[in-house]
C-alpha cells in the first residue's frame, strides 16, 4: 500500500435515509432519498459530486500551475443515479462541468484532460463509471 498522507472518516447510520457525520463534526448531515421522503437531506450522489468537484478543481489548478498558466476555474459535478440494465441494480454516472478563465478553449480542454489523469477521484472511477468532461473557456 502507498504511503498514507491522511485519512478522513465519516459514519452513516440509517443508510440513504439516515445521518452522516464526519469524525471532526464538520460534516453533520441528514440524509434523504430524493423523491421518496418529505424530509430534507443530502444524499450519497450529492456528497460524491461535492468531493469529486473539489478534487478535480484542485488537480486542474495543479496542472495549470505546472504549465505556468494563470487560471480561475469552477467545477460543477453532476452525479446521476441510474438503473443498471446489466444486473438490474443501480449505477452512477458523472458529468463534470468545467469553466476555465485565462486560457483558450483548446488550452482549457488540454488542462482538463491532464487533470483527469492526475485527480484521485478520476483515478478511482477510471474504467468503473462513465465520466464526461464538459469544458468551457471563458
Amino acid at each position: 500500500m502507498s504511503e498514507v498522507m491522511f485519512t478522513s472518516r465519516a459514519t452513516v447510520e440509517g443508510g440513504r435515509n439516515g445521518h452522516v457525520k464526519s469524525e471532526d463534526g464538520l460534516v453533520d448531515l441528514q440524509l434523504a432519498q430524493p423523491g421518496e421522503s418529505s424530509e430534507k437531506g443530502s444524499n450519497p450522489e450529492q456528497l460524491f459530486a461535492a468531493g469529486y468537484s473539489a478534487c478535480f478543481d484542485g488537480a486542474l489548478n495543479l496542472v495549470a500551475d505546472k504549465k505556468k498558466k494563470d487560471i480561475d476555474s469552477t467545477v460543477t459535478g453532476e452525479v446521476s443515479l441510474m438503473k443498471d440494465s446489466a444486473d438490474g441494480g443501480l449505477k452512477i454516472g458523472v458529468t463534470l462541468n468545467i469553466k476555465v478563465k485565462g486560457v483558450s478553449q483548446e488550452e482549457a480542454e488540454e488542462l482538463a484532460n491532464e487533470a483527469h489523469k492526475v485527480c484521485p477521484y478520476s483515478k478511482a472511477t477510471s474504467g468503473n463509471i462513465n465520466v464526461e468532461l464538459n469544458v468551457t473557456a471563458e
